[in-house]
């Protein structure tokens, strides 16, 4: 799908159909394109074409107000996110070190139990990831579900933003799979407290977390974790 801002490419990610205009809205939100401008309308390109690939390509519009963006040279895949190419003192350029209570352990450690019977396409297929934001009692906020885990954060994050939820310093986020750059990148952008993930994380996810002041925890399976940063 690709995803435009006020008509201008941003980048194009291979996903799982459902939720798009959230995952546009939401990767605009995590990559910093959007940069603070509103969000007036969001459409299809293609809207009333009887195209094959009419619903492939969205735009968010914000009446001119964001700032030009620099599209991606080539395309995002559904793994990648944006693979390393900006660095964490950049990301200190555009956004600041939290300062956010971080969540009782108690509550981390237990959220991997709620969210599993609510995968339901994982359920049917087994091959999808998921993301979910979730309170500081542990309830579930909304889950979405896609073949790219960033895909689905940025569903959520999408989701969130278009609900005024944003920055999300009240809300965790989980993660299946691993705790990548990308996804550390993408909870500090959003603003969550913490970020939780199935597997381990890099080591660049930590030292994003720790600049960023966001409380990760990995291998989140049962009613253990590990925990590499604070908050």
């Amino acid at each position: 799908m690709s995803i435009r801002l006020d008509g201008e490419l941003v980048a194009t990610t291979m996903r799982t159909p459902g939720d798009d205009f959230e995952l546009a809205v939401g990767f605009c939100v995590t990559e910093g394109v959007l940069a603070d401008a509103p969000v007036r309308t969001i459409r299809y390109c293609g809207e009333g074409s009887a195209s094959e690939g009419a619903y492939n390509d969205v735009t968010v519009d914000t009446g001119g107000l964001a700032p030009p963006p620099t599209p991606r040279l080539g395309p995002a895949s559904s793994s990648c996110g944006i693979c390393g190419t900006v660095a964490i003192h950049e990301l200190l350029d555009r956004l600041s070190p939290m300062s956010v209570e971080p969540f009782e352990v108690s509550v981390l450690t237990g959220i991997a139990g709620r969210i599993a019977g609510d995968q339901a396409l994982f359920g049917t297929t087994g091959s999808v990831h998921a993301a979910a934001a979730f309170d500081r009692s542990g309830g579930v906020v909304l889950l979405r579900e896609d073949i790219g885990r960033h895909n689905a954060v940025d569903k959520v994050v999408g989701r969130l933003h278009l609900d005024g939820r944003l920055p999300a310093g009240d809300l965790g986020l989980w993660v299946s799979g691993r705790a990548s750059f990308e996804m550390a990148q993408k909870a500090w952008a959003a603003g969550f407290a913490a970020l939780v993930a199935v597997s381990g994380p890099s080591a660049l996810a930590v030292e994003t977390a720790r600049a960023a002041g966001l409380q990760l925890a990995g291998f989140a399976r049962g009613s253990r974790l590990n925990l590499y940063t604070e908050g």
